[in-house]
C-alpha cells in the first residue's frame, strides 16, 4: 500500500481526508452557493489533490509524483466535494423557493 501511495498510509490518511477533506467540503459548499455547475467539482479536486500531495512530500518525505497516491487523493476529495455541493445545493432550493420546492431526503427536492 505504501508503494501505491507513495508514502504512509496514516500520513496520506491524515492530510487527505482531515486537512484537504475539509478544504473540500468547503469547496462543495462554495460551488453550490455561487451556482456553479457540477463538472467543477473534479477540476477542484484535482488542485486540492495537488496541494495534498506536495504538503504530503514536504512535511513526510512522500514521493511527489506518486500517480496512483494523486488519484486516490481525487477521488477522494471529489467523493467529499460532491456531497458537500448537493446537500448545499438542496437546501438552498429548499429555503430560496419554499413557495415551490419541499425537502426529499438529503440530496433532492420535489415540486410541493
Amino acid at each position: 500500500m505504501t508503494a501505491l501511495l507513495g508514502g504512509e498510509i496514516d500520513s496520506f490518511l491524515t492530510m487527505t481526508l482531515v486537512l484537504f477533506g475539509g478544504a473540500a467540503f468547503l469547496t462543495g459548499q462554495a460551488l453550490a452557493q455561487s451556482w456553479r455547475p457540477a463538472w467543477q467539482i473534479p477540476p477542484a479536486a484535482a488542485l486540492l489533490a495537488a496541494g495534498d500531495r506536495f504538503l504530503l512530500h514536504a512535511l513526510f518525505g512522500a514521493e511527489l509524483a506518486a500517480l496512483g497516491g494523486f488519484s486516490i487523493a481525487v477521488g477522494i476529495l471529489a467523493a467529499i466535494a460532491a456531497v458537500a455541493y448537493y446537500l448545499t445545493r438542496a437546501r438552498k432550493m429548499v429555503r430560496q423557493y419554499p413557495w415551490l420546492y419541499e425537502r426529499r431526503g438529503p440530496f433532492g427536492w420535489r415540486e410541493k
